[in-house]
């Protein structure tokens, strides 16, 4: 399953800015980027992304409230200053 259905089936009738916790895991990034996610996740405190594909965070959204973030299983190689700017806690 492609990541950005995955997010939508995950939303369950709230909006993104109910969102406050959000597993994606095991599902597919088709260009090895964040794919779904936008700055209406402000509410999002928990983001689990294991084994999805992902090779960079360049596409990551701001995410100011998020505390714990899972990205096992990937083969990010770049942009990981992107986490200090979107997700300053």
């Amino acid at each position: 399953m492609e990541m950005k259905k995955r997010i939508s089936l995950e939303l369950r009738n709230r909006t993104p800015a109910e969102v406050e916790e959000l597993v994606v895991d095991n599902c597919r990034t088709s260009d090895g980027e964040v794919e779904g996610l936008t700055d209406d996740f402000k509410e999002l405190e928990f983001l689990s992304m294991v084994n999805v594909g992902l090779t960079s965070l360049a596409k990551l959204p701001s995410l100011p409230k998020l505390r714990k973030l899972e990205l096992s299983d990937n083969n990010i190689s770049g942009h990981l200053e992107t986490l200090s700017e979107k997700c300053p806690c």
